[in-house]
Parts: structure tokens; C-alpha cells; sequence
């Protein structure tokens, strides 16, 4: 079974007498404390395995904190996931075994608690839910601790239901009703399983308290900052970039309608193809569209940037934090985790209305200011409270107020 490594946690003294300052914390937390004689045999759960999102960053980063942890994962595509993450024993919930799981995934969301609950989980100590869809539904033996670590309360039956609900299928809309409202209930009822909730962002946070009724701890994802670099000041642009995902939430379109009545140069880096193609029939000659791109061209141009365009409401968005480790300022709606990451006025600039005259404004103002010519250091500066090492110390501080006694490891 999949044990934590030595040099990370110890076991408590066993000849140690009366509660230890530990034990003192945990027991006034939600759960238990581990105090075994032996190191904790641990479970990471997360929802599913098909791709390298911010989840996913995450999930790399406690793989790395515990190298033995067992995965159990709805569906697992290998060759879509880092090396970091393959090296772990994997394994699935009977979601996997349905039809054409691996693609149409979401389409199974309804059954994902049964699968959730049918996993044996008797084995382990610890357990760590990585929770956006269904994860932190499992059951837990009763001496065992329950951590989640929430990247978002499901938007799909929460806040976003209407919006999900406008933007899918005639079929799927009429089921969407009763289904939502069963796994609504299992999700409050399960929010009571688990011991002690992380939140990626003060956003995320409220959103546990409002829909689960239960509080939290903010821990940061990591942001791998040093991957970027900033460019000569000879070498900023006079663009301004939107890069991501082009889905509605993310509202691109608030962008292309901005600049165009802006006139000023965008650049457009993401996909799909179809929405990609979408938005340009309606975006003017100054707007130029890249599709998706590689890495390394992806940082030469938040690095070269005048600055990011980021007009959605984001849980966390790992994006204008990479952008402002490349040493530039991000334009962004004030609303969600940027609220976390982007400083009015010193890092970048804040709008508060979701609306193409507000994005108008805000550039305009961005300008006006000067603030393209804000000092890159100070931002790199600011960008890197966000790495891994800032996430990894914060968790072993949530695990040793648990009574998991761990040695920090020296360095990144």
C-alpha cells in the first residue's frame, strides 16, 4: 500500500505523555488527528484524468509531497497526463468501464456518486480529494482523515446551472433539471464527510461556506513562475493578449467587442477551432487570431504583451499569474481569484463591470496612467508568492495542525 515518504512525515513519539500541541489543534478541527505508530498510507482522489489544467497542476504538486500516494481517478488517459502523475499506481471508478468514458465523461456525472462510494478505501490514513467535479464523495474508514482541496464547488449545478443550461442540448436540458437537483443534495450531504476543506482562492472559500455551509483554509495553487522570464524592455509590443480557453464563461467575447471599438492590436491565443472561428467573423482587422500554440511561443508573448486581457470570472486563474512572472501587468474584471492574485494599480488594473464599455474604459485608462511602463521587477516580485514551495509549506502547516509531525524539505 502506498505509504508517505520518511522525509516528510514522522510519527509522533509514542513514549510522549498528555496531548501534544497537535493533537490540541486537531481536535478542536473538524477531524481526526493521525497519531498512528506507523507513517500514514495515503489516497489522493481527484475527478477525473484527461488533460493538464490547473487541477491537474495541483494534483502534481501533492503527488510530489507524497511520491507513494495512490490515485483513484472516474477516468484515466495516461498519454494526457505529466510523467510526475503516471509514476503513481492509478486507479479508476467504474465510470471508466461505461461507453466512451474518456471522451464523453460529463455525460456520467449523475453516476459518479455511486462510484465514488463504491470505492474501498479501508487501506488508508489520509485521504485528499482534489474537488471540481465529483471527488470528495468518498467514504473514509472513521479513524482516517478527509482533506479537500477545492478548485471549485461544481459551477454546472451551483452558481453557473443557468448558464450551463442555456448553452446545451434541447436532450440534455430536460434532464438537466431532476438530475441537478438529486446531485445538489449529495453533494451538501457529502460536504459532512469530509474533516477539514481547502479553498484555492478567498472566492472559492465564500462559495463553501454558501453552498456547503462549512469554512476553510485558503491555500494558493502552485504557479511554476519559474518558467517564465521577462523580455527587453525593447522587445515589449504594442499588443494587447487574450490567451485561454474561448468558452463563454471566460467571456472573449467582451474582448473582441472592446477592441474593436478600441482599434488597438489584440492578439487571440486559445481554442477550439469552432468558437475560434466564431468570434473572428465578428472581430476587425486589428484582432489577429493564433489558435492554440506551443509553450514556448505561449510565454514569448506574455512576455512581450503591453498587457493580458482578462475579462472572465475565474475561481483562480493560474493565467495572469504566469503572465505577471513574465514581468507583465494583466487588465482583468475585478470580480473572483484575481481578486487573490492581480493588485489594482501595482501589478495591473481592476474593472468592475462585466461589459465591453467598462474593458473600454479600463484600457483607456491603463494608458492614460501609464501603467504598461510599471516596474516588471515588482511584479515578478508579486507573481512569485504563488509557487509551489509557498503551496507546499502551507500544506504540511494545515497537515501538522492535524497531528502529522512532517520535516520540511530544504529548498524548491
Amino acid at each position: 500500500m502506498s505509504t508517505v515518504d520518511a522525509s516528510l512525515v514522522q510519527p509522533l513519539d509514542p513514549r510522549q505523555s498528555g496531548p501534544s500541541k497537535a493533537e490540541v489543534r486537531a481536535s478542536a478541527s473538524h477531524g481526526p488527528a493521525i497519531l498512528h505508530g506507523a507513517q500514514p498510507r495515503v489516497a489522493l482522489i481527484h475527478y477525473w484524468l484527461v488533460g493538464m489544467r490547473g487541477g491537474e497542476k495541483v494534483l502534481e504538486a501533492l503527488c510530489r509531497l507524497f511520491p507513494d500516494a495512490d490515485i483513484y481517478t472516474h477516468v484515466y488517459d495516461p498519454g494526457k497526463v505529466s510523467a510526475t502523475i503516471r509514476r503513481h499506481r492509478v486507479f479508476t471508478t467504474n465510470i471508466a468501464r461505461l461507453p466512451m468514458a474518456r471522451r464523453f465523461y460529463t455525460k456520467y456525472v449523475s453516476k459518479m456518486p455511486r462510484a465514488l462510494e463504491d470505492l474501498d478505501l479501508s487501506a488508508y490514513d489520509l485521504v485528499i480529494s482534489s474537488e471540481s467535479g465529483p471527488a470528495k464523495g468518498v467514504i473514509p474508514q472513521p479513524n482516517a482523515l478527509h482533506l479537500s482541496y477545492v478548485h471549485s464547488p461544481m459551477r454546472y449545478i451551483w452558481d453557473q446551472y443557468g448558464l450551463y443550461r442555456k448553452n446545451t442540448d434541447p436532450l440534455t436540458r430536460a434532464l438537466m433539471g431532476p438530475l441537478t437537483s438529486r446531485l445538489r443534495s449529495w453533494d451538501v450531504t457529502s460536504a459532512a464527510r469530509v474533516d477539514d476543506f481547502v479553498a484555492n482562492s478567498h472566492f472559492v472559500q465564500r462559495r463553501i461556506m454558501k453552498y456547503w455551509r462549512r469554512t476553510s483554509h485558503v491555500i494558493h495553487p502552485p504557479v511554476d513562475v519559474s518558467a517564465f522570464a521577462p523580455a527587453p524592455d525593447t522587445e515589449v509590443g504594442s499588443f494587447y493578449l487574450y490567451a485561454g480557453e474561448l468558452t463563454s464563461y471566460k467571456r472573449p467575447d467582451l474582448a473582441i467587442e472592446a477592441f474593436n471599438r478600441l482599434d488597438k492590436p489584440l492578439i487571440v491565443i486559445g481554442g477550439p477551432d469552432k468558437a475560434r472561428r466564431a468570434l473572428a467573423r465578428g472581430a476587425g482587422r486589428n484582432i489577429r487570431f493564433l489558435g492554440r500554440v506551443s509553450d514556448e511561443k505561449l510565454k514569448s508573448y506574455f512576455a512581450a504583451c503591453r498587457a493580458l486581457i482578462f475579462p472572465g470570472e475565474e475561481d483562480f486563474g493560474i493565467l495572469p499569474v504566469e503572465v505577471m512572472a513574465a514581468g507583465r501587468p494583466v487588465i482583468a474584471y475585478g470580480r473572483g481569484g484575481v481578486l487573490d492574485t492581480v493588485v489594482d494599480g501595482e501589478t495591473g488594473l481592476l474593472f468592475h463591470d462585466q461589459t465591453a464599455d467598462a474593458l473600454v474604459d479600463a484600457v483607456r485608462l491603463f494608458e492614460s496612467e501609464q501603467l504598461q511602463r510599471l516596474d516588471s521587477r515588482l511584479i515578478i516580485s508579486h507573481a512569485a508568492r504563488f509557487d509551489e514551495t509557498q503551496f507546499r509549506d502551507r500544506f504540511i502547516d494545515l497537515l501538522e495542525s492535524h497531528g502529522i509531525q512532517t520535516v520540511r524539505p530544504k529548498g524548491p
